[in-house]
Protein backbone atom coordinates (compact mmCIF):
# COMPACT_ATOMS: atom_id res chain seq x y z
CA UNK A 1 0.00 0.00 0.00
CA UNK A 2 1.31 3.44 -0.94
CA UNK A 3 0.77 6.18 1.66
CA UNK A 4 2.10 9.65 0.93
CA UNK A 5 0.27 11.95 3.37
CA UNK A 6 -0.48 11.49 7.08
CA UNK A 7 -1.13 13.62 10.14
CA UNK A 8 0.67 12.73 13.35
CA UNK A 9 0.91 14.06 16.90
CA UNK A 10 4.38 14.72 18.33
CA UNK A 11 5.44 15.78 21.82
CA UNK A 12 8.88 16.40 23.25
CA UNK A 13 9.67 15.06 26.70
CA UNK A 14 9.24 17.11 29.86
CA UNK A 15 12.28 18.17 31.83
CA UNK A 16 12.92 16.41 35.12
CA UNK A 17 12.27 18.23 38.38
CA UNK A 18 15.05 19.70 40.48
CA UNK A 19 15.64 18.08 43.88
CA UNK A 20 15.28 19.56 47.34
CA UNK A 21 18.05 17.91 49.38
CA UNK A 22 20.69 18.79 51.95
CA UNK A 23 24.15 17.43 52.50
CA UNK A 24 24.20 14.67 55.09
CA UNK A 25 27.50 13.36 56.40
CA UNK A 26 28.81 12.01 59.64
CA UNK A 27 30.08 14.75 61.92
CA UNK A 28 28.51 17.39 59.67
CA UNK A 29 25.56 18.72 61.62
CA UNK A 30 23.98 21.04 59.11
CA UNK A 31 25.06 20.44 55.52
CA UNK A 32 24.15 22.89 52.85
CA UNK A 33 21.67 22.38 50.01
CA UNK A 34 22.86 19.88 47.41
CA UNK A 35 19.78 19.08 45.33
CA UNK A 36 20.68 18.13 41.75
CA UNK A 37 19.06 19.44 38.59
CA UNK A 38 16.49 17.55 36.56
CA UNK A 39 17.49 16.04 33.23
CA UNK A 40 16.43 17.43 29.89
CA UNK A 41 13.45 15.80 28.16
CA UNK A 42 13.92 13.95 24.89
CA UNK A 43 13.57 15.90 21.66
CA UNK A 44 11.58 14.91 18.57
CA UNK A 45 14.07 14.33 15.76
CA UNK A 46 13.28 13.50 12.11
CA UNK A 47 15.88 11.62 10.07
CA UNK A 48 16.00 10.33 6.49
CA UNK A 49 15.37 6.64 5.91
CA UNK A 50 16.63 6.02 2.38
CA UNK A 51 15.27 2.48 2.42
CA UNK A 52 11.63 3.59 2.22
CA UNK A 53 9.57 5.53 -0.32
CA UNK A 54 6.20 5.56 1.43
CA UNK A 55 4.70 6.78 4.71
CA UNK A 56 3.04 3.42 5.31
CA UNK A 57 4.74 3.05 8.71
CA UNK A 58 2.63 5.96 9.97
CA UNK A 59 -0.69 4.47 8.92
CA UNK A 60 -1.41 2.97 12.34
CA UNK A 61 1.21 4.72 14.48
CA UNK A 62 0.41 8.40 14.68
CA UNK A 63 1.35 9.44 18.21
CA UNK A 64 4.99 10.03 19.08
CA UNK A 65 5.90 11.11 22.61
CA UNK A 66 9.52 11.40 23.76
CA UNK A 67 10.51 10.31 27.27
CA UNK A 68 10.80 12.73 30.16
CA UNK A 69 14.07 13.63 31.81
CA UNK A 70 14.86 12.07 35.19
CA UNK A 71 14.42 14.06 38.38
CA UNK A 72 17.45 15.38 40.21
CA UNK A 73 18.70 13.70 43.41
CA UNK A 74 20.63 14.63 46.50
CA UNK A 75 24.40 14.83 46.52
CA UNK A 76 24.32 17.25 43.58
CA UNK A 77 23.34 14.34 41.33
CA UNK A 78 21.65 15.51 38.15
CA UNK A 79 18.87 13.50 36.58
CA UNK A 80 19.74 11.77 33.31
CA UNK A 81 18.66 13.44 30.09
CA UNK A 82 16.14 11.40 28.10
CA UNK A 83 17.05 9.99 24.74
CA UNK A 84 15.75 11.80 21.68
CA UNK A 85 12.85 10.15 19.86
CA UNK A 86 14.00 9.43 16.30
CA UNK A 87 11.32 9.39 13.58
CA UNK A 88 12.56 8.04 10.20
CA UNK A 89 10.86 9.45 7.08
CA UNK A 90 11.44 8.86 3.35
CA UNK A 91 13.63 11.23 1.37
CA UNK A 92 11.51 14.11 0.06
CA UNK A 93 9.10 14.29 3.01
CA UNK A 94 7.77 17.75 3.80
CA UNK A 95 6.85 18.44 7.43
CA UNK A 96 3.98 20.94 7.76
CA UNK A 97 2.13 22.49 10.66
CA UNK A 98 -1.20 20.65 10.60
CA UNK A 99 -3.15 23.74 11.65
CA UNK A 100 -1.79 26.31 9.18
CA UNK A 101 -0.20 24.14 6.46
CA UNK A 102 3.03 26.13 6.78
CA UNK A 103 6.22 24.27 5.87
CA UNK A 104 8.39 23.48 8.88
CA UNK A 105 11.07 21.48 7.05
CA UNK A 106 11.70 19.84 3.68
CA UNK A 107 13.59 16.60 4.35
CA UNK A 108 15.44 16.46 1.04
CA UNK A 109 19.07 16.15 2.12
CA UNK A 110 20.27 12.53 2.59
CA UNK A 111 21.65 11.98 6.08
CA UNK A 112 19.82 15.02 7.42
CA UNK A 113 18.83 15.21 11.10
CA UNK A 114 16.16 17.77 12.01
CA UNK A 115 15.22 18.59 15.59
CA UNK A 116 11.54 19.51 15.27
CA UNK A 117 10.68 19.90 18.96
CA UNK A 118 13.26 20.35 21.71
CA UNK A 119 12.78 18.61 25.00
CA UNK A 120 11.95 20.68 28.07
CA UNK A 121 14.81 21.92 30.24
CA UNK A 122 15.31 20.24 33.57
CA UNK A 123 14.44 22.16 36.73
CA UNK A 124 17.11 23.54 39.02
CA UNK A 125 17.85 21.86 42.33
CA UNK A 126 17.66 23.85 45.55
CA UNK A 127 21.42 24.42 45.69
CA UNK A 128 20.99 27.07 42.97
CA UNK A 129 18.80 29.17 45.26
CA UNK A 130 21.11 29.42 48.25
CA UNK A 131 22.14 33.00 49.08
CA UNK A 132 23.84 34.62 52.06
CA UNK A 133 20.40 35.49 53.42
CA UNK A 134 18.65 32.29 52.27
CA UNK A 135 20.94 29.45 53.28
CA UNK A 136 18.33 26.71 53.56
CA UNK A 137 16.16 26.91 50.42
CA UNK A 138 13.44 24.32 50.75
CA UNK A 139 12.24 24.60 47.19
CA UNK A 140 13.44 23.70 43.71
CA UNK A 141 12.17 24.23 40.19
CA UNK A 142 10.01 21.85 38.22
CA UNK A 143 11.14 20.86 34.78
CA UNK A 144 9.63 22.62 31.77
CA UNK A 145 7.04 20.85 29.71
CA UNK A 146 8.11 19.65 26.29
CA UNK A 147 6.40 21.27 23.34
CA UNK A 148 3.70 19.44 21.41
CA UNK A 149 1.91 19.87 18.10
CA UNK A 150 0.26 18.08 15.21
CA UNK A 151 2.18 17.93 11.95
CA UNK A 152 1.35 16.68 8.49
CA UNK A 153 3.91 14.57 6.67
CA UNK A 154 3.64 14.95 2.89
CA UNK A 155 5.85 12.90 0.59
CA UNK A 156 6.95 14.57 -2.65
CA UNK A 157 9.31 12.21 -4.38
CA UNK A 158 12.72 13.43 -5.49
CA UNK A 159 12.77 12.66 -9.21
CA UNK A 160 14.50 14.61 -11.97
CA UNK A 161 12.06 13.41 -14.62
CA UNK A 162 8.37 12.65 -14.34
CA UNK A 163 6.33 10.57 -16.79
CA UNK A 164 2.86 12.06 -17.26
CA UNK A 165 0.03 11.12 -19.58
CA UNK A 166 -3.29 9.38 -19.83
CA UNK A 167 -3.76 5.79 -18.61
CA UNK A 168 -2.45 3.00 -20.82
CA UNK A 169 -0.22 5.15 -23.07
CA UNK A 170 2.95 3.21 -22.20
CA UNK A 171 4.60 5.16 -19.38
CA UNK A 172 5.35 2.09 -17.28
CA UNK A 173 6.62 0.13 -20.27
CA UNK A 174 9.07 2.88 -21.17
CA UNK A 175 10.32 3.22 -17.57
CA UNK A 176 10.90 -0.53 -17.35
CA UNK A 177 13.02 -0.34 -20.53
CA UNK A 178 15.27 2.51 -19.39
CA UNK A 179 15.75 1.52 -15.73
CA UNK A 180 15.73 -1.45 -13.39
CA UNK A 181 12.29 -0.49 -12.10
CA UNK A 182 9.64 -3.21 -12.41
CA UNK A 183 6.25 -1.47 -12.55
CA UNK A 184 3.19 -3.58 -13.23
CA UNK A 185 2.43 -3.58 -16.94
CA UNK A 186 -0.88 -4.65 -18.48
CA UNK A 187 -3.25 -3.56 -21.24
CA UNK A 188 -5.85 -1.85 -19.08
CA UNK A 189 -6.31 1.50 -17.38
CA UNK A 190 -4.79 2.28 -13.97
CA UNK A 191 -2.42 -0.65 -13.98
CA UNK A 192 -0.06 1.63 -12.05
CA UNK A 193 -1.66 2.48 -8.73
CA UNK A 194 1.24 4.28 -7.07
CA UNK A 195 4.32 6.23 -8.21
CA UNK A 196 7.34 4.15 -9.20
CA UNK A 197 10.91 5.45 -9.17
CA UNK A 198 13.62 4.24 -11.50
CA UNK A 199 17.29 5.21 -11.84
CA UNK A 200 18.19 5.79 -15.49
CA UNK A 201 21.84 5.43 -16.43
CA UNK A 202 23.18 7.48 -19.32
CA UNK A 203 26.87 6.66 -18.99
CA UNK A 204 29.57 9.30 -19.05
CA UNK A 205 30.16 11.88 -16.33
CA UNK A 206 26.51 12.72 -15.69
CA UNK A 207 25.77 9.27 -14.33
CA UNK A 208 22.05 9.41 -15.16
CA UNK A 209 18.89 10.68 -13.52
CA UNK A 210 15.91 9.53 -11.46
CA UNK A 211 12.57 9.11 -13.25
CA UNK A 212 9.11 8.70 -11.72
CA UNK A 213 6.20 6.89 -13.34
CA UNK A 214 3.03 8.63 -12.15
CA UNK A 215 -0.36 6.87 -12.32
CA UNK A 216 -2.31 7.98 -15.40
CA UNK A 217 -4.19 11.26 -15.30
CA UNK A 218 -7.73 11.74 -16.53
CA UNK A 219 -9.83 14.80 -17.16
CA UNK A 220 -10.71 16.34 -13.79
CA UNK A 221 -7.65 14.90 -12.05
CA UNK A 222 -6.79 18.31 -10.56
CA UNK A 223 -10.22 18.30 -8.92
CA UNK A 224 -9.76 14.85 -7.43
CA UNK A 225 -11.07 12.55 -10.14
CA UNK A 226 -9.25 9.31 -10.85
CA UNK A 227 -5.87 8.72 -9.22
CA UNK A 228 -4.08 11.77 -10.57
CA UNK A 229 -5.00 14.22 -7.82
CA UNK A 230 -3.37 12.03 -5.18
CA UNK A 231 -0.10 11.73 -7.07
CA UNK A 232 0.37 15.01 -8.93
CA UNK A 233 2.42 16.17 -5.94
CA UNK A 234 5.11 13.68 -6.93
CA UNK A 235 5.87 15.49 -10.19
CA UNK A 236 5.87 18.83 -8.38
CA UNK A 237 9.65 18.68 -7.89
CA UNK A 238 10.49 17.21 -11.31
CA UNK A 239 12.78 19.34 -13.42
CA UNK A 240 11.52 17.82 -16.69
CA UNK A 241 8.30 16.12 -17.76
CA UNK A 242 8.18 13.32 -20.32
CA UNK A 243 4.67 13.70 -21.66
CA UNK A 244 3.77 10.32 -23.13
CA UNK A 245 0.95 10.29 -25.70
CA UNK A 246 -0.60 7.50 -27.78
CA UNK A 247 0.15 8.96 -31.20
CA UNK A 248 -1.67 6.09 -32.93
CA UNK A 249 -4.93 6.83 -31.12
CA UNK A 250 -5.26 3.12 -30.48
CA UNK A 251 -8.15 3.67 -28.05
CA UNK A 252 -9.99 6.08 -30.32
CA UNK A 253 -8.57 9.26 -28.80
CA UNK A 254 -7.02 12.25 -30.58
CA UNK A 255 -3.37 12.73 -29.45
CA UNK A 256 -3.66 16.53 -29.77
CA UNK A 257 -6.71 16.58 -27.50
CA UNK A 258 -4.89 14.28 -25.08
CA UNK A 259 -1.96 16.70 -24.78
CA UNK A 260 -4.30 19.66 -24.29
CA UNK A 261 -6.25 17.85 -21.60
CA UNK A 262 -3.19 16.75 -19.61
CA UNK A 263 -1.58 20.19 -19.80
CA UNK A 264 -4.83 21.73 -18.63
CA UNK A 265 -4.90 19.43 -15.60
CA UNK A 266 -1.28 20.35 -14.80
CA UNK A 267 -2.17 24.04 -15.01
CA UNK A 268 -5.22 23.56 -12.78
CA UNK A 269 -3.04 21.88 -10.17
CA UNK A 270 -0.10 24.30 -10.28
CA UNK A 271 0.97 27.09 -12.62
CA UNK A 272 4.60 26.23 -11.91
CA UNK A 273 3.99 22.64 -12.92
CA UNK A 274 2.31 23.71 -16.16
CA UNK A 275 5.35 25.81 -17.10
CA UNK A 276 7.79 22.94 -16.48
CA UNK A 277 9.86 21.92 -19.55
CA UNK A 278 8.42 18.95 -21.43
CA UNK A 279 9.39 16.44 -24.06
CA UNK A 280 6.46 15.06 -26.03
CA UNK A 281 7.06 11.31 -26.24
CA UNK A 282 4.85 10.03 -29.07
CA UNK A 283 4.52 6.33 -28.26
CA UNK A 284 3.05 3.49 -30.35
CA UNK A 285 4.43 4.91 -33.61
CA UNK A 286 4.83 1.31 -34.79
CA UNK A 287 1.03 0.95 -34.98
CA UNK A 288 0.80 3.56 -37.75
CA UNK A 289 1.73 3.06 -41.42
CA UNK A 290 5.12 4.45 -42.41
CA UNK A 291 3.51 7.02 -44.72
CA UNK A 292 0.92 8.17 -42.17
CA UNK A 293 0.57 11.97 -42.24
CA UNK A 294 1.49 13.42 -38.83
CA UNK A 295 1.94 16.99 -40.04
CA UNK A 296 -0.96 18.40 -38.02
CA UNK A 297 0.31 16.70 -34.85
CA UNK A 298 3.88 17.90 -35.39
CA UNK A 299 2.74 21.46 -36.11
CA UNK A 300 0.74 21.48 -32.89
CA UNK A 301 3.69 20.27 -30.79
CA UNK A 302 5.94 22.82 -32.49
CA UNK A 303 3.47 25.57 -31.55
CA UNK A 304 3.91 24.60 -27.91
CA UNK A 305 7.68 24.85 -28.19
CA UNK A 306 8.28 21.30 -26.91
CA UNK A 307 10.76 18.82 -28.39
CA UNK A 308 9.08 15.82 -30.04
CA UNK A 309 10.39 12.29 -30.30
CA UNK A 310 8.63 9.22 -31.70
CA UNK A 311 9.19 5.99 -29.78
CA UNK A 312 7.84 2.49 -29.55
CA UNK A 313 7.76 0.75 -26.21
CA UNK A 314 6.98 -2.48 -28.06
CA UNK A 315 10.08 -2.47 -30.30
CA UNK A 316 12.40 -0.14 -28.36
CA UNK A 317 12.61 2.28 -31.28
CA UNK A 318 14.20 5.62 -30.27
CA UNK A 319 13.97 4.86 -26.54
CA UNK A 320 17.72 5.39 -26.04
CA UNK A 321 17.55 8.60 -28.04
CA UNK A 322 14.77 9.77 -25.72
CA UNK A 323 17.00 9.12 -22.69
CA UNK A 324 19.91 11.08 -24.21
CA UNK A 325 17.60 13.97 -25.10
CA UNK A 326 16.26 14.09 -21.54
CA UNK A 327 19.77 13.97 -20.07
CA UNK A 328 20.89 16.78 -22.38
CA UNK A 329 17.99 19.01 -21.34
CA UNK A 330 18.54 18.27 -17.65
CA UNK A 331 22.10 19.60 -17.85
CA UNK A 332 20.73 23.09 -18.51
CA UNK A 333 17.87 22.99 -15.99
CA UNK A 334 17.99 24.20 -12.37
CA UNK A 335 18.36 21.61 -9.59
CA UNK A 336 15.48 19.83 -7.89
CA UNK A 337 13.12 22.05 -5.95
CA UNK A 338 13.67 22.23 -2.20
CA UNK A 339 10.95 24.10 -0.35
CA UNK A 340 11.91 26.84 2.09
CA UNK A 341 10.37 26.78 5.53
CA UNK A 342 7.69 29.43 6.11
CA UNK A 343 6.49 28.24 9.50
CA UNK A 344 6.54 30.87 12.25
CA UNK A 345 6.75 29.36 15.71
CA UNK A 346 4.10 30.77 18.05
CA UNK A 347 5.60 33.09 20.61
CA UNK A 348 5.51 31.93 24.22
CA UNK A 349 2.77 33.54 26.22
CA UNK A 350 3.13 35.23 29.60
CA UNK A 351 0.17 34.87 31.92
CA UNK A 352 -1.24 38.14 33.28
CA UNK A 353 -0.57 38.79 36.93
CA UNK A 354 2.39 39.50 39.16
CA UNK A 355 5.56 40.01 37.09
CA UNK A 356 7.82 40.97 39.96
CA UNK A 357 11.38 39.61 40.13
CA UNK A 358 14.05 39.17 42.78
CA UNK A 359 17.58 40.48 42.32
CA UNK A 360 20.81 39.26 43.89
CA UNK A 361 24.41 39.94 43.08
CA UNK A 362 27.22 37.41 43.27
CA UNK A 363 30.58 38.80 42.32
CA UNK A 364 30.18 40.69 39.06
CA UNK A 365 26.97 38.97 37.99
CA UNK A 366 23.39 39.99 38.75
CA UNK A 367 20.91 37.12 39.05
CA UNK A 368 17.28 37.89 38.13
CA UNK A 369 14.74 35.30 39.29
CA UNK A 370 10.99 34.69 39.30
CA UNK A 371 8.74 31.72 38.64
CA UNK A 372 7.10 33.33 35.61
CA UNK A 373 10.51 34.38 34.27
CA UNK A 374 11.85 30.84 34.64
CA UNK A 375 9.05 29.48 32.46
CA UNK A 376 9.54 32.28 29.92
CA UNK A 377 13.29 31.69 29.59
CA UNK A 378 12.72 27.97 29.11
CA UNK A 379 10.29 28.53 26.25
CA UNK A 380 12.30 31.12 24.28
CA UNK A 381 14.50 30.06 21.36
CA UNK A 382 17.57 32.22 21.87
CA UNK A 383 18.97 31.22 18.49
CA UNK A 384 16.03 32.89 16.71
CA UNK A 385 16.13 36.66 16.26
CA UNK A 386 12.35 37.10 16.35
CA UNK A 387 12.12 35.08 19.56
CA UNK A 388 14.85 37.22 21.13
CA UNK A 389 12.99 40.38 20.18
CA UNK A 390 9.86 39.02 21.79
CA UNK A 391 11.81 38.18 24.95
CA UNK A 392 13.23 41.70 25.09
CA UNK A 393 9.77 43.19 24.57
CA UNK A 394 8.25 41.13 27.40
CA UNK A 395 11.00 42.20 29.81
CA UNK A 396 10.39 45.85 28.96
CA UNK A 397 6.59 45.78 29.12
CA UNK A 398 6.65 43.74 32.34
CA UNK A 399 8.86 46.33 34.02
CA UNK A 400 11.76 43.94 34.58
CA UNK A 401 14.36 46.35 33.22
CA UNK A 402 12.97 49.16 35.40
CA UNK A 403 13.16 46.91 38.46
CA UNK A 404 16.76 46.03 37.56
CA UNK A 405 17.74 49.70 37.33
CA UNK A 406 16.09 50.41 40.67
CA UNK A 407 17.99 47.51 42.20
CA UNK A 408 21.35 48.82 41.06
CA UNK A 409 22.02 47.16 37.72
CA UNK A 410 24.04 49.53 35.58
CA UNK A 411 25.05 49.77 31.93
CA UNK A 412 27.57 47.04 31.07
CA UNK A 413 26.79 44.81 34.08
CA UNK A 414 26.45 41.06 33.48
CA UNK A 415 22.95 39.67 34.04
CA UNK A 416 22.00 36.00 34.40
CA UNK A 417 18.45 34.77 33.93
CA UNK A 418 18.44 31.04 34.51
CA UNK A 419 21.60 30.25 32.53
CA UNK A 420 20.88 32.92 29.89
CA UNK A 421 23.59 35.52 30.46
CA UNK A 422 23.89 38.90 28.77
CA UNK A 423 25.32 42.39 29.27
CA UNK A 424 22.81 45.00 30.37
CA UNK A 425 22.77 47.89 27.92
CA UNK A 426 20.77 51.08 28.49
Amino acid sequence: MFVDQVKIYIKAGDGGNGAVAFHREKYVAEGGPDGGDGGRGGSIVFVIDEGTNTLLNFRYHRKFVAKNGENGRGGKMHGAAAEDLIIPVPLGTIIRDAETGAIIKDMSDPGERFVCLKGGNGGWGNRHFATPTRQIPRFAKSGLRGKEMEVTLELKMLADVGFVGLPNVGKSSILSMISAAKPKIANYHFTTLSPVLGVVSTGGEGGGFVAADIPGLIEGASEGLGLGHDFLRHVDRCRLLLHVVDVAGSEGRDPIEDIEMINNELAQYSENLASRPQIIVANKRDLLPEDYDLTEFEDYVASLGYPLIYVSAATGENVKQMVYLAAEMLRDLPPLTVYDADYVEPQPTVEPGDHSVTLRREGNVWYVEADWLYNLVGSVNFEDRESLRYFDRVLRTSGVFDRMREGGVRDGDSVNMYDFEFDFVE
